[in-house]
């Protein structure tokens, strides 16, 4: 691994990346949609328009016509009902306007989610397994689904109010200006104060989401784990302790939205009250103002309309303010997820590849998941092409280890495997497991038919495929099934049997074809007949292939033309079955235990032959 934690910043505050860097990321999505997005800003010149001519034709209406007494009635009532009219208009403008920059934006913020999530997800599945070691699925699984509707809500909701209060604010101020410089000066002079509590608010209301978010993870992380492990909750009556771990991770997370919730209560407030000392120190200079005739009240009220317009803009993108500190705070754990490099990579200049032999080679291996605490020490064995390997040993002895070293899950930390004389790394990844079938002990099952559990969107004729599930012993199962290849299994479908699942395993190997053939305990845990079955499975898709077996079962391993006992990281014993059992070591005792003899007995009846 590089070392990165995408944690990390939930645990430390999340210093990780400036706003400045995120904003510049999220142009990346952003600039392919910029039709919609540029649309959307001409709109909100449109709405801003709108609502700044409002005020002025209240102006218009009272100076002119309403407070004008040297006009004939009959004109003055003719002025005030065509700015009705005019007014009505602007309405209906406004609300084209308003209903079409909605549009754009939902569809752009749509796109741009999309595009962000697809990446995501596609940048998460081509990571190591080492990173999924290291990371709990629940907060994973929060990136691409909290994360990613935080990012959207401000896309749709907030973008709109940013377009439309922004250019709101540019307008009023510079109207302000043009009617009444003296009134325009004294509101300036409440904008330090503003501003110094705008700035204050958004460092406490960033770290307050950061935590939000951070303990939202640790509860989807949390319910994740709980609810797969269910039944091991309930067998060990752990419910009470899992419901005191999820109370407390709920009151943090609890105390993190009340200590946001009074941030912004405090916040709000400020806003009010700083805009009602403006309107009184406007009232009260611009009422002098009228007292001296040095300005109309339709000026005075006017100003006051675009005041309250002023601080309106301000009110919204306060309470907006939260929901960009939210995505912000989403916005910097997707992309610190975007940033993790724990790839598996081919060497510079990587040899092409060529058709496999199945030559198999490890030399003076070591590896280890943690530092300081190897699990593999100079491991070195070599399987010729259509040879049948077989690794035994004790549980965490290491057998897995070196077929997760084959498939290049992880890479050794010292020596080389080489595949065909050619080291593995030297090679494409993706192309190398295409030539390796492995069959676990744990199968994996896809909510889908038969038929795409066995092809996994491979595409292949039905008569091979027919031949697939005779030579995997499958055809009784499927012949049992309502709709045959086409029933439908796993989540929402039909339940399959421990071995009807490993027999699956078999014909997905057979539908690849793979040089390489890799079986990891696939024959525990099932009952003897279908043992029967998957042992000629076994025989089928061994025949021609490279083999490397990990088993306990005296009927798997006689298979083996080479035998490896693993102890502790380490090769104690190899050779044959027969040669291994006149040695009477590791290998002889793991045999007797299983036949159900201990080697205390064996050695007494020796002794007593002797």
């Amino acid at each position: 691994m590089n070392g990165f934690h995408i944690d990390s910043a939930e645990d430390e505050g999340g210093r990780y990346i400036g706003d400045l860097r995120i904003w510049g990321r999220l142009m990346q999505f952003i600039l392919p949609q910029r039709k919609w997005v540029l649309t959307a800003i001409g709109l909100a010149l449109v709405i801003t328009g709108t609502s700044l001519t409002w005020p002025w034709l209240v102006q218009v209406a009272m100076d002119k016509y309403i407070l004008n007494s040297a006009l004939p009635m009959d004109e003055r009532l003719h002025g005030v009902a065509s700015i009705a009219a005019l007014f009505l208009f602007i309405v209906l403008v406004a609300f084209v306007a308003n209903f079409l920059q909605v549009v754009a934006l939902e569809w752009a913020g749509q796109r741009i989610m999309h595009a962000l999530r697809q990446n995501l997800f596609s940048h998460v599945i081509r990571l190591n397994l080492s990173f999924f070691s290291a990371h709990r699925v629940g907060r994973l699984v929060t990136r691409h689904t909290n994360d990613i509707q935080n990012m959207y809500e401000m896309f749709t909701s907030v973008i709109v109010t940013l377009f439309n209060e922004g250019i709101r604010l540019a307008g009023i101020l510079a109207v302000l200006l043009w009617m009444n410089w003296r009134l325009a000066l004294l509101l300036f002079i409440m904008f330090p104060l503003m501003i110094l509590t705008t700035v204050w608010f958004g460092n406490l209301s960033r770290e307050a989401f950061r935590r939000i978010r951070a303990h939202l993870a640790g509860i989807n992380a949390f319910l994740q784990e709980a609810v797969s492990g269910i039944s091991v909750i309930q067998l060990f009556q752990r419910e009470d302790d899992a419901y005191k771990r999820a109370l407390g991770l709920n009151r943090k997370f609890f105390l993190a939205a009340m200590y946001q919730i009074k941030v912004f209560g405090i916040f709000v407030p400020i806003i009010e009250v700083t805009a009602s000392v403006s309107l009184a120190v406007i009232v009260w200079y611009g009422g002098g103002e009228v007292l001296r005739n040095s300005m109309t009240i339709g000026v005075l009220a006017a100003f006051i309309s675009y005041m309250r317009l002023f601080f309106q803009p301000i009110r919204e993108l306060s309470q907006k303010y939260t929901i960009v500190q939210s995505a912000m705070a989403s916005a910097e754990r997707i992309f610190q997820l975007l940033d993790a490099r724990d790839y598996t990579p081919a060497l510079a200049g990587s040899k092409e590849n060529p058709a496999v032999k199945g030559d198999i080679t490890f030399e003076g291996v070591g590896f280890s998941y943690v530092p300081d605490r190897p699990v593999l020490r100079d491991i070195s064995f070599e399987v010729k092409a259509g040879e049948t390997l077989a690794l035994v040993g004790a549980t965490g002895s290491g057998k897995t280890s070196i077929i997760n070293l084959i498939e290049r899950f992880y890479d050794p930390r010292e020596g080389r495997i080489l595949l065909d004389g050619v080291e593995i790394r030297e090679r494409d990844p993706r192309w190398l497991r295409e030539q390796i079938g492995l069959v676990m002990q744990d199968i994996f099952i896809i909510p889908g038919s038969v038929r795409e559990n066995i092809l996994l969107d491979r595409q292949m004729p039905d008569h091979r495929l027919n031949g697939i599930v005779e030579m995997s012993q499958l055809s009784r199962f499927v012949a049992g099934m309502p709709n045959g290849l086409d029933t439908i299994i796993g989540e929402g479908g039909m339940d399959l049997s421990a071995g009807q699942k490993q027999l699956l395993a078999f014909a997905r190997v057979l539908a690849r074809d793979p040089k390489i053939l890799i079986l990891d305990e696939a024959t525990s845990n099932v009952d003897t007949e279908t043992e029967i079955l998957i042992e000629q499975a076994i025989g089928a898709v061994m025949k021609n292939r490279t083999s490397i077996i990990i088993a306990h079962r005296l009927s798997t391993i006689r298979r083996a033309s080479q035998i490896l006992v693993i102890d502790h990281g380490r090769i104690v014993e190899s050779g044959g079955h027969e040669e291994l059992m006149e040695k009477a070591g590791m290998y002889y005792h793991f045999q007797m235990i299983q036949n159900g003899i201990s080697t205390a007995h064996v050695a007494e009846a020796k002794a007593a032959e002797a």
